[in-house]
């Protein structure tokens, strides 16, 4: 290969990815009559205008063929929101909760929604008039957007739909659900074993098939960890109790885990939630300085 065609190709590839850019501005760009390639049409010589001819044509029909697609993919989502805007402006519950996935969970320690007939019994307390015009007078367009697997969400993630339209997720919480979340926690507060009973909330309980292990937020980002032998009760002094533990996520798909120091120790609670069905997997592993001395399974009873 020539000097002047290894340019000549470079420039191309310039061009085609100029063209892209302007294709997601402009589905109705034509990369064989965009204003990139015609001005590299007109600086090269006859050989190589064959060439780039040909490269215009093959990559406008695989573009126009992606932008079709993208298009007509747009379109499916806008049915799909603008038919539950729809159930939830004419209060069809019924039809909401067939098209509900389960459980749907609420803030801790608020129990989740189990089934249809739960959610047709609860609907109320999950959808307040504050939500409902929220929704129904939501713009499926501009309110709305595509958060790649995770679905398809409301503003900064009040509701998250899946693709096919089923309610997932319900972020939002009303005034009702906070008042009776307070009650929850402040009763189960004085269960717990006094040296426990300070914390800002309840995070999570998870169990091994040797400990059973409490997390509670303390303040901003800081938790706490208290573990006991599963034969113990609720009300039990702690066997271990951690202060200062950080929160860590892996990735984007929402799994994450609880890390805390003592001693040279290092307790790390893994919660699986893309391996979540009935009890999110969730594992328990324990450190002394860069060596693993345990790794338990386990799973996560609450929430």
């Amino acid at each position: 290969m020539t000097e002047e065609q290894h340019n000549v190709i470079g420039a191309i590839f310039v061009v085609m990815q100029t063209t892209v850019n302007l294709a997601f501005y402009n589905q109705h760009t034509s990369p064989a009559t965009s204003t990139p390639f015609l001005y590299l049409y007109l600086i090269l010589n006859n050989k190589m205008k064959k060439y780039l001819v040909l490269i215009a044509i093959l990559f406008s029909t695989s573009l126009t063929g992606y932008c079709q697609n993208n298009s007509s993919a747009a379109m499916q989502q806008q049915k799909v929101i603008q038919k539950f805007i729809a159930m939830v402006a004419h209060q069809q519950v019924a039809k909401l909760a067939a098209l509900t996935q389960y459980p749907l969970r609420r803030q801790y320690p608020l129990p989740a929604i189990k089934n249809k007939e739960d959610m047709i019994k609860r609907y109320k307390e999950v959808f307040d008039d504050s939500i409902v015009k929220a929704i129904t007078t939501s713009d499926p367009k501009n309110d709305w957007s595509e958060v790649g697997w995770r679905g398809i969400m409301l503003f900064n993630g009040d509701i998250w739909l899946d693709d096919k339209g089923r309610l997932i997720t319900v972020n939002y919480q009303n005034k009702g659900e906070r008042i009776k979340r307070e009650q929850i926690i402040a009763a189960e507060r004085m269960k717990l074993h006094v040296s426990l009973r300070q914390y800002i909330r309840p995070v999570l309980i998870l169990e091994t098939k040797k400990y059973r292990i409490r997390i509670d937020e303390m303040a901003e980002g800081e938790y706490r960890y208290a573990s006991w032998p599963l034969t113990a009760k609720a009300g039990d002094k702690p066997e271990l109790i951690i202060n200062k533990g950080q929160l860590d996520f892996d990735g984007t798909g929402g799994n994450h885990s609880y890390k805390f120091t003592n001693a040279g120790y290092t307790y790390e609670c893994y919660v699986d939630e893309m391996g979540a069905t009935t009890f999110k997997p969730a594992e328990l592993t324990i450190f002394n300085g860069d060596k693993q001395i345990l790794k338990q399974q386990g799973k996560v009873l609450i929430p």
